[in-house]
């Protein structure tokens, strides 16, 4: 399909997405519709430990986000990642556009992204792994564990995991909500929940759109879902569908180029309990890329690349006396992809026809006496892939210890690592070349920390952090030829995909709670880095150093009564060897009741700023509207 854009879907197509999915059925890695009904006594953590544990008691580096709740005073759940300074957004616009995610100096490429457990992560290329097929207000809660992942988590969990969770409904209701603000925008959402004895179900549906700040930055995005949970003697059956169609004007996006580009996608996944200690677990994702090389004639350069994944696990938790926990895990993975050029009018490969697979096996034992002032956590995973004799070893070690009732240390240490995309191996066009003999990337990661609650009203915690990586794969060139660095046969000024080695980083995070009356919060988190830079060689990088070397994030949450809750959160973030730029937004939401008005200032600071060299980000964006629920 050709085209040089598109107007919003009508409001009759984007009910009947809705309603189409109502019956469709999603599944939560954590929360059965009992445990909903019954509430959280406590914040519990599924990412990097064998068992769901409290987040008191974790011994790793994770911030749990809440967002169910909370919706009205973001735009995306990219607003909610802004939250943790160890996460570094390298967004390209408004709306909940492309976005992607650095933790810990890692590339954009390192991270891995979750949806209850599921991998979003994308075959064809990392810049869509954001690309998440739900929306917004069906997300309950984002956890974010920082460091290696790969022992429970597999491939790609080098720098971090990123898991997007939903969670049943506790009551029968009916929501809906509409926006307007600057450049045009406007955003809608439909969600529908409802409970009868051992089901509960979801649906909701969403959309977003704007005339852009500036030419060819506009952008209209869609989303719908359908989730049911439904408890037998067996054990809770969670299914999910879920669909997305995003386009948006790409003017910078990847050169100087007015370009466009179209991503839609729908997932699909389902997991059953055999019982308290056995989960069974089957996803597929597919996922197409249409891009425009020059937006007013496609007919100079397009790419349509369609890729799919499918997944499947079974898991194993078997009690050590009391406390402890022996998880034992089997997985199957496979990726596949068809991918087309079109210039004058002539048909090419892009990426080509190619498919892959792999197994994996994990152990882990978790052991936590029944006082609990001591933890320990040893696993191991073996990777193997289709193709060859590669396979990789992944061992991890975590542990923690509870000096004193209100100060508790933890450290971890362990492998993680990342298997090329398509577009790094295959791609090529007349200033990018991709790299057929690339090998896997891995780092060994160790980190150490300490949280202190000296009170019920302020809390703190400490976390110093090091990671060794080897093969990093990044795009570099050189303006002067030769370069013994350089990939054979890179020409000059063409970015070429290569393996990078003596790159590491070392960094702090910390962060501060302080409740100083039980209707305000502030938080402060601050994140510093320091990487090795003799990797390059002399060479010119384009991924692995847009970290940032400072990121700082304060917000300040006032309740003022009557549910209205006064949001300011600053950010104040330095790249490598750029200056450092503040950012200021501020909402002011009424959480509770039938009408739930909400106001949004985004970048109330009016700051001119890049997240991705090259790629202005919006101005002051003033968005304004009312929800409405019905529910009992």
């Amino acid at each position: 399909m050709k085209m040089q854009g598109h107007a919003p879907l009508g409001n009759a197509r984007f009910l009947l997405l809705a309603a189409l999915l109502s019956p469709a059925f999603s599944q939560d890695a954590a929360t059965p519709p009992e445990a909903s009904v019954k509430g959280r006594a406590e914040t519990m953590v599924v990412l990097g430990t064998a068992t769901p544990v409290p987040l008191a008691e974790s011994q790793r580096s994770v911030e749990v986000i809440p967002v169910r709740g909370q919706a009205l005073a973001a735009e995306s759940p990219q607003d909610f990642l802004r939250q943790d300074s160890s996460i570094f957004l390298e967004e390209r616009g408004a709306g909940g556009g492309q976005a992607d995610i650095v933790m810990r100096g890692g590339s954009f490429e390192q991270t891995l992204v979750l949806l209850n457990g599921f991998r979003i992560n994308d075959a064809q290329t990392s810049h869509h792994n954001l690309d998440l097929p739900i929306p917004l207000d069906a997300i309950d809660s984002i956890q974010a564990l920082a460091g290696a992942g790969s022992t429970l988590h597999g491939v790609d969990a080098l720098s971090g995991v990123v898991d997007f969770l939903t969670a049943a409904p506790d009551h029968d209701s009916l929501f809906l909500r509409a926006g307007e603000g600057s450049f045009q925008s406007n955003e809608e959402t439909l969600m529908a929940g409802a409970m009868r004895g051992p089901w509960s179900g979801r649906v909701t549906a969403e959309r977003n759109f704007s005339t852009g700040f500036m030419a060819d930055r506009d952008y209209r995005n869609e989303d719908a879902s359908g989730e049911n949970w439904i408890g037998s003697r067996l054990g809770v059956t969670d299914l999910l569908v879920a669909a997305s169609d995003r386009a948006f004007g790409a003017n910078q996006f990847y050169g100087n180029f007015p370009s466009w580009e179209r991503t839609k996608g729908w997932f699909a996944a389902a997991r059953q309990e055999l019982g308290p200690r056995t989960v069974a677990a089957f996803g597929y994702r597919r996922h197409s890329d249409e891009f425009v090389l020059f937006r007013s004639d496609p007919a100079i350069y397009e790419n349509n690349h369609i890729d799919g994944s499918w997944q499947a696990s079974l898991r194993e938790t078997l009690a050590v006396r009391k406390s402890s926990a022996l998880l034992m895990g089997l997985e199957a993975d496979g990726d596949s992809i068809r991918s087309y050029n079109f210039s004058g009018g002539v048909r090419t490969f892009a990426l080509g026809i190619h498919a892959r697979n792999r197994g994996a096996g994990y152990v882990d034992l978790d052991l936590r006496p029944a006082r609990r002032r001591w933890s320990v956590s040893a696993g191991a995973r073996e990777e193997i892939f289709s193709g060859g004799p590669l396979a990789v070893f992944s061992p991890e070690l975590a542990g923690s210890l509870r000096v004193a009732k209100r100060v508790k240390l933890r450290a971890s240490g362990g492998y993680g690592f990342r298997i090329p995309t398509y577009t790094d191996l295959y791609y090529s066009d007349p200033s990018t070349r991709g790299n057929a003999s690339l090998k896997p990337e891995s780092a060994w990661s160790s980190d150490a920390g300490v949280d202190w609650a000296p009170s019920a009203k302020l809390m703190l915690s400490a976390t110093g952090f090091y990671s060794q990586q080897h093969d990093t794969i990044d795009y570099v060139k050189s303006a002067m030829l030769p370069n013994p660095y350089l990939p054979l046969g890179c020409p000059a000024n063409i970015w070429c995909a290569t393996n990078l080695n003596g790159l590491h980083f070392v960094g702090i995070e910390s962060r501060l709670t302080w409740i100083p009356k039980p209707s305000q919060v502030v938080r402060v988190e601050w994140t510093g880095l320091h990487g090795a830079q003799s990797a390059l060689h002399g060479l010119e990088s384009e991924y692995i150093f847009n970290y940032p070397v400072q990121n700082i994030h304060a917000s300040w949450s006032w309740g003022l009564g009557h549910d209205f809750v006064l949001l300011n959160a600053v950010q104040l973030a330095q790249r490598y060897q750029q200056t450092m730029y503040p950012v200021w937004n501020a909402t002011l939401t009424h959480n509770a009741g039938r009408f739930r008005p909400y106001l949004r200032l985004t970048n109330l600071s009016n700051t001119g700023y890049q997240e991705i060299a090259g790629v202005n980000m919006p101005p002051r964006i003033i968005m304004g509207g009312f929800a409405f629920e019905l529910g009992r």
